[in-house]
């Protein structure tokens, strides 16, 4: 059994869809300026602020063993990187995450997630590896158009997870996304242990893949805030109406 005390909302009474690993992620986080990120977010939707505060995220990381919830991995395709832009979003009170964009170097996801979830993700050439100094190096830049980034992060503090009240609360425990899918919006959501990370700091090299968005983000290659972690398990479930 997984445990579920920490998710403020239950999960869908049914088989997960799939089951995954998030392992060696990099949160890199500003704040922007909500006028500016708010055509990206369906009219249904209401921005979730925190303190009156908007935020959107950068965020490298490894989709490791992604496959349907009754079948193994497959060697070559379950696994592969991703960097996704995220923003805060919620409908009737209930938080969860839009994505802006999820570059993947995977031809399949890319093809199937549009369709099945209305995911919109982009194909880049992408890694994340980890350093010799414990941290991450991560690199994508898509095919299409050249738009790109390229940096390495570093953990900073101790292990810790997200007291209540705090901005880590805010925007590490969400437990659903949101999509605009076949014209309506859905909700699709995610079941994992409350996440465990250390502070840490990044140097960006280039990052034309934030600044594509026009956020007003004044140095994109200086993240405000920035957060390491080794993962989590997670299952996810099919898109509902909401």
């Amino acid at each position: 059994m997984w445990d579920m005390k920490h998710i403020p909302f239950l999960m869908p009474n049914r088989r997960c869809t799939l089951r995954q690993n998030w392992i060696n992620l990099t949160f890199m986080h500003w704040e922007v300026d909500p006028k500016k990120i708010k055509k990206y977010i369906p009219e249904d939707l209401e921005l979730d602020l925190f303190k009156g505060k908007a935020y959107v995220g950068t965020i490298p990381f490894i989709m490791e063993k992604v496959r349907p919830y009754y079948l193994p991995p497959l060697p070559g395709i379950s696994t592969f990187a991703e960097f996704n832009i995220r923003t805060y979003v919620k409908k009737n009170g209930k938080g969860g995450v839009l994505f802006l964009t999820l570059d993947a170097q995977s031809h399949i996801t890319c093809l199937f997630a549009p369709r099945a979830y209305g995911l919109p993700y982009v194909y880049s050439k992408s890694k994340v590896k980890v350093t010799n100094e414990d941290g991450y190096y991560w690199h994508s830049k898509r095919k299409s158009n050249g738009i790109e980034l390229r940096g390495a992060s570093f953990a900073k503090g101790g292990l810790r997870n997200a007291e209540k009240g705090t901005l880590e609360e805010f925007l590490f425990e969400r437990y659903c996304l949101y999509v605009r899918h076949k014209g309506e919006t859905k909700i699709a959501h995610t079941q994992h242990a409350p996440w465990y990370f250390q502070d840490g700091e990044a140097k960006i090299e280039t990052n034309t893949l934030t600044e594509f968005y026009e956020l007003g983000i004044k140095n994109p290659l200086k993240a405000e805030f920035v957060h390491v972690t080794k993962g989590v398990k997670v299952k996810t479930w099919s898109l509902e109406k909401t």
